[in-house]
C-alpha cells in the first residue's frame, strides 16, 4: 500500500502511542448522469466531522458515508477497511480532500496513529501532512468545532402561535387544558407531566422517569426477559465508559453516532490525557471482549443482552420518551457459527418485540425490512416493526434488530478455528444487535391517550384498578360509611388476590367527581364506585378508561368478571388502534397521487424500484412547500417529505410491468413511505 511504503521507514516506533487518526470516505447526493465524487475527510479520532459541515466546505450536497460499491470502484477496498493507505495521486487527483484544521495546525512533532489493516504506524504530523501534499495540492482545511456552532442563517419568523387555539372550553386547571388534535405538542408534554408519567430534569433533554412510567418499563422488561432467556440469553453489564482508540476501530459505525458522543475531558481540576467517551452503543465496548472470550466454535453461540442507558446528545427538539440525552434500553448482542443462526434469531427477536407493541401495549406495528440507506451503520441488514401515530399521520420506528453479518466480527476479529479441520480458514463469527427503548411508552401515549388523560392498556398500568367509595354525605350514617369502606376494603383484597393491581382513594377532603377526574388523568384501566344504592343491590359499578362504558357487576361474581373486563378492553384498544392504522395505511402506484395521500395523513405503500438514489428523491420531492399551516419547532416535522419506513415483510402483489412510483424503473417490491418522527 502506498501510505506503507511511503511511511514506513519514517515510523516513530519507539514511542508507545500517538493521536488516533480517522479517514473517511463520504459520497455526496449526485444526478444520475454524472460520476460521483468522493470526498475523503481525514481528522483527529475525537473530532466530530458532521455531514453538513463536510457539505458546506466541499459545496456539496448530503454527503453520506460511503458503501462498498463506491469504494470498491475507486480505492479496491471496502468502506469498513478504507485507510490512508488506499490513496496514491490517481486516485486521490479524482477525489475531494477535507483535512481537520487540528491536524494542520498541529506541531511538527506530534504523533499520530494510523491504521493499517490489523497493525498501527506511528509517524509525525510533519510525514503526514508532507505525505498529504504529495497526494493533492489542494486540499480543503475544516475547522470543524467552529463551522457545527456557527449559528445558521435566520429564517423570516413564522407568525407567533395563538395559544388560544388548541385550548379546550371546559378544561380544569387540574386536567388536560388543550385539544389533542389542536396542539398536539402541547396537549403531549400536558399529558405526561399531569399524568404523573414523567418530571422535567435541570439538564436539557434529560427527563425523570415517574413510578408510572416506569412501572410500564418493568412489565416490558419482565415479558422480554422471560422471551430471551429462553433462547439461552445472558443478561451482563459493560462500562459506560469507552476510549476514543476503541471507538475509533468501527468508524463507519461510529461515524453516524459522531455529532451526538458525549465526551469526559476533565476528573476534577485535571484535564484527562484521553477524552472518554460516554456510550452511545456498545458494539465497540463489548466486541473486543467477544474476540478474548470466543476461542473456539464450541464457545458459540455467545447471547449477552444489558439492560442500561445509553446517552446521544441530541441537539434538535428533544422530546420526552422520543428524543432525549439519555435513554433506558436493552441491547441484545449475540455471535454465531453460521448466518442461519444468526438470521432466524433477528427474526425470532423482530417477533418479541412486535409481541411488546401489540400483546402488552395494544399499539399495532408493521414488520419489515429496512431500506440501505436506513439501515444500521456497519450492519448486513436491518428489521423494523413500525408504528402509526393518528394524529400526526406520520410514522414511528418501534424497534429493531439487526443482522451485523461479519463486518463487526472481523473488524475485531472475533473468529474461531473451522470444525471442518484445522486446515481450513478460519471463520467469523455471525453477529447480530437488537434492541428497544423507553420510546415504546411515547408511542403508546400518543396513540390512545385523550383530552381527558393518559389511557394505558390494562396489562401494563402500574395500577390496573382504583377503587372510589361514593355517596358519602353528611347525611349517611356512621354504620352506612364503616360498611362502604370495608367493601372497598374487601374487593381491594380479593382483586389482589387474582393477581391484579389494584389502588384506592378513600381521601375525604376530594369529591368523588374530583377523584374521578384524577384517575381519568392517570390513566388507571377501571374505575370501580362503591356506594350506598350499589350495596343494597349487592353490586358496584366498573368504569372503562378508554370508551367510559359502565358495567354493573355483582359484589358475588366480582373477582371473575373484572380480570375479564381488563382483557376485553385489552383486545378493544389494540382493535381500535389496528382499524386506524389500516385504514390510513393505503397503496399509491402513482406519483401524481403520492403528496396529497400523504398531506392526508397516511403512509403509503408504493412500488419501488430500491435504489438509493430514486428514494432520496422521494423524500425531496414529497416535502411540504408551503410550512404556514405547520407550527411545530422540529426539523423532524411534517414539513419534511416521505422517507421510506419499511419493506414490509407482506407484500402487495406487483403487476406485470408496474413501474415506480417515482422514475421510470421496474418496480422490485412494494415499500412503505411516510413522515416520521
Amino acid at each position: 500500500m502506498a501510505l506503507v511504503s511511503s511511511l514506513a521507514a519514517l515510523s516513530l516506533l519507539q514511542n508507545e502511542g500517538g493521536v488516533p487518526v480517522k479517514a473517511l470516505v463520504f459520497k455526496p447526493k449526485t444526478a444520475k448522469s454524472q460520476d460521483p465524487v468522493p470526498i475523503i475527510v481525514i481528522a483527529e479520532a475525537t473530532t466530530q466531522t458532521p455531514s453538513s459541515v463536510i457539505a458546506d466546505i466541499a459545496e456539496v450536497k448530503d454527503p453520506r458515508l460511503a458503501k462498498d460499491d463506491l469504494t470498491q470502484l475507486f480505492f479496491a477496498t471496502t468502506a469498513v477497511q478504507f485507510g490512508l493507505g488506499h490513496l496514491n495521486p490517481d486516485n486521490a487527483s479524482k477525489c475531494k480532500l477535507v483535512l481537520d484544521i487540528n491536524i494542520e495546525n498541529a506541531s511538527d512533532d506530534k504523533v499520530y496513529e494510523l491504521k493499517d489493516n490489523d497493525s498501527k504506524l506511528l509517524i509525525s504530523a510533519r510525514t503526514l501532512k508532507d505525505f498529504l501534499c504529495s497526494l493533492s495540492n489542494n486540499i480543503l482545511v475544516a475547522n470543524f468545532i467552529a463551522l457545527a456552532e456557527k449559528k445558521p442563517a435566520q429564517k423570516p419568523a413564522a407568525p407567533k402561535k395563538d395559544k388560544s387555539v388548541g385550548k379546550l372550553d371546559d378544561a380544569k386547571l387540574i386536567g388536560v387544558t388543550v385539544d389533542k388534535n389542536l396542539d398536539f405538542p402541547g396537549w403531549y408534554q400536558q399529558i405526561l407531566t399531569k399524568g404523573e408519567m414523567m418530571d422535567y430534569y435541570d439538564v436539557s433533554g434529560c427527563y425523570i422517569l415517574r413510578p408510572a412510567s416506569y412501572a410500564i418499563w418493568e412489565r416490558i422488561q419482565e415479558y422480554f426477559d422471560k422471551k430471551i432467556k429462553k433462547l439461552g440469553v445472558q443478561n451482563a453489564y459493560f462500562p459506560m465508559f469507552v476510549s476514543s482508540k476503541v471507538l475509533e476501530r468501527e468508524k463507519d459505525h461510529i461515524e453516524g453516532f459522531a455529532p451526538e458522543v458525549a465526551w469526559v475531558t476533565r476528573a476534577g481540576s485535571s484535564e484527562l490525557e484521553e477524552p472518554i467517551a460516554i456510550r452511545p452503543t456498545s458494539e465497540t465496548v463489548m466486541y473486543p471482549y467477544y474476540a478474548k472470550w470466543i476461542r473456539s466454535h464450541r464457545d458459540l453461540p455467545l447471547k449477552l443482552n444489558q439492560w442500561n442507558s445509553v446517552v446521544r446528545w441530541e441537539f434538535k427538539h428533544p422530546q420526552p420518551f422520543l428524543r432525549t440525552r439519555e435513554f433506558l434500553w436493552q441491547e441484545g448482542h449475540t455471535a454465531h457459527l453460521t448466518f442461519e443462526e444468526a438470521n432466524k434469531e433477528v427474526l425470532q427477536i423482530l417477533d418479541y418485540y412486535v409481541g411488546i407493541y401489540e400483546e402488552l401495549l395494544a399499539v399495532p406495528v408493521v414488520k419489515g425490512k429496512k431500506t440501505e440507506n436506513e439501515k444500521f451503520a456497519g450492519g448486513l441488514f436491518t428489521t423494523t416493526c413500525e408504528g402509526y401515530i393518528p394524529t400526526t399521520g406520520r410514522g414511528i420506528q418501534g424497534a429493531t434488530s439487526h443482522c451485523l453479518g461479519q463486518n463487526f466480527s472481523k473488524m475485531f476479529n472475533i473468529s474461531v478455528e473451522n470444525p471442518d479441520g484445522a486446515d481450513k480458514p478460519k471463520l467469523f463469527a455471525w453477529q447480530n444487535s437488537w434492541g428497544l427503548s423507553t420510546r415504546v411508552i411515547g408511542v403508546m401515549v400518543m396513540v390512545h391517550s385523550d383530552n381527558k388523560g393518559l389511557v394505558i392498556p390494562p396489562r401494563v398500568s402500574q395500577y390496573q384498578v382504583i377503587v372510589i367509595p361514593v355517596g358519602i354525605t353528611s347525611k349517611t350514617t356512621k354504620e352506612e360509611e364503616q360498611k362502604i369502606l370495608a367493601t372497598c376494603n374487601k374487593i381491594e383484597g380479593k382483586l389482589r388476590q387474582t393477581d391484579l393491581r389494584v389502588t384506592s382513594d378513600y381521601r375525604t377532603n376530594y369529591s368523588p367527581g374530583w377523584k374521578f377526574s384524577n384517575a381519568e388523568l392517570k390513566g388507571i384501566p377501571l374505575r370501580i364506585e362503591v356506594g350506598p344504592k350499589d350495596l343494597q343491590k349487592n353490586t358496584v359499578v366498573a368504569v372503562r378508561r378508554d370508551d367510559f362504558t359502565k358495567t354493573i357487576i355483582s359484589l358475588d361474581t366480582f373477582e371473575k368478571e373484572i380480570p375479564d373486563l381488563l382483557e376485553i378492553m385489552q383486545a378493544e384498544m389494540l382493535a381500535r388502534a389496528r382499524a386506524k392504522f389500516d385504514s390510513h395505511r393505503i397503496i399509491v402506484d402513482k406519483w401524481e397521487d403520492f403528496v396529497p395521500a400523504l398531506n392526508r395523513k397516511n403512509v403509503l405503500l408504493s412500488p419501488w424500484c430500491g435504489d438509493a438514489d430514486c428514494e432520496d428523491d422521494i423524500k425531496d420531492s414529497s416535502a411540504k412547500k408551503d410550512d404556514e399551516d405547520d407550527e411545530e419547532e422540529d426539523e423532524k416535522a411534517p414539513s419534511m417529505g416521505a422517507k421510506s419506513l419499511c419493506i414490509p415483510f407482506e407484500q402487495p402483489e406487483l403487476k406485470a410491468g408496474q413501474k415506480c412510483v417515482k422514475c421510470d424503473r421496474l418496480a422490485i417490491q412494494y415499500c412503505m413511505f411516510g413522515r416520521s418522527y
